[in-house]
């Protein structure tokens, strides 16, 4: 449902409206660090810039991801050219992405608004196919999925874009590095970088320089060798390479590999790697609407039965239970 409001020409000094749309399950992380940002902005500019509003597509409170209620200020509104509107969405995309959802992101990038989304949000514009063309990021850990879905969308590895008129974040603390971005471009650098020490964030992570998280500082572990397996299996989910060709990528035996796994995971190889595919598929069963065997082939398993059986002994669940949760 939308309201009824019209959009008129800005006033000087009228402030800039931000819209964070929520979607249960979405990360408070991620919005509050941004509404932290735009607070102390609208402190050290000579005049209050942002305004910013947490909507619902029923005026509802929406729970974020810990299952907190979260308080809402406005149904989806009708938005302008100079409104920015946010999707703040969670793990779970295929629920909570509703047909009103979709019908609000469209609407609004038919007005001209600014786009954007944090951690999952970057999935729900390309589901509205309102992302054009422009690059977007998303959390690592749906990366693959992601890609999987959309093949056509240009996903990058950093930790924030900016392109176009859209936007998007990796997740966590990212957000405040957009919200930085946008105060340079409204207030200035100095602003910025006041709101910054304020927040106690002393490097600003700006576009040229805002690469993806790698492996290594994602698992804390710091083994070169290690570090470059780990990422081959990870862009390798849909056709697993054998044991003997990851340790030869990286000029150890196998044995060697064996060792380093026990020591730093406490797993063989083969069993990280499953578990790996295995979270990948939970990942495409909650971001997408791919059927069951076609989830089962992006993962690396010959068969559904196959691929239900060490889900479930993995998760506790079938991948129908999780799908019909």
């Amino acid at each position: 449902m939308f309201d009824s409001q019209t959009c008129t020409p800005a006033p000087t000094h009228q402030r800039t409206k931000v819209y964070f749309g929520l979607l249960p399950g979405f990360s408070l992380l991620s919005l509050s660090g941004a509404i932290e940002a735009l607070s102390f902005a609208n402190e050290y500019a000579s005049h209050p810039l942002f305004e910013w509003v947490a909507c619902s597509e029923n005026g509802l409170s929406v729970a974020d991801r810990t299952g907190q209620p979260y308080q809402i200020n406005s149904v989806f509104p009708q938005l302008c050219d100079r409104d920015y509107l946010f999707v703040c969405s969670g793990e779970n995309v295929v629920d909570t992405c509703t047909d009103q959802v979709l019908a609000w992101v469209r609407r609004s990038a038919r007005f001209g608004a600014n786009l954007g989304g944090f951690d999952t949000g970057s999935a729900i514009l390309a589901k509205a196919h309102v992302l054009n063309g422009a690059a977007t990021t998303i959390h690592w850990r749906n990366r693959a999925a992601f890609s999987e879905t959309y093949p056509e969308e240009q996903l990058t590895g950093q930790v924030y874009t900016v392109d176009r008129g859209r936007f998007s974040t990796a997740g966590g603390t990212s957000s405040i590095d957009l919200m930085l971005h946008i105060i340079t471009n409204h207030c200035g650098e100095e602003v910025a970088h006041r709101v910054s020490a304020r927040m106690n964030y002393t490097k600003i992570r700006v576009l040229q320089n805002s690469e993806q998280v790698q492996t290594a500082d994602r698992t804390g572990f710091r083994h070169p060798k290690l570090s470059a397996i780990l990422s081959l299996m990870e862009t390798n989910l849909e056709e697993p390479l054998r044991p003997h060709d990851l340790a030869q990528s990286v000029n150890i035996s196998a044995r060697q590999m064996e060792r380093l796994f026990r020591r730093y995971l406490g797993a063989t190889p083969s069993a990280y790697y499953t578990v790996m595919r295995l979270e990948h598929a939970r990942n495409l069963l909650l971001q997408s609407d791919m059927y069951m065997t076609d989830v089962a082939i992006a993962c690396g398993f010959g068969s559904s039965s196959h691929f239900s059986k060490r889900f479930r002994g993995h998760f506790g669940y079938s991948p129908y239970q999780l799908r019909n949760r």
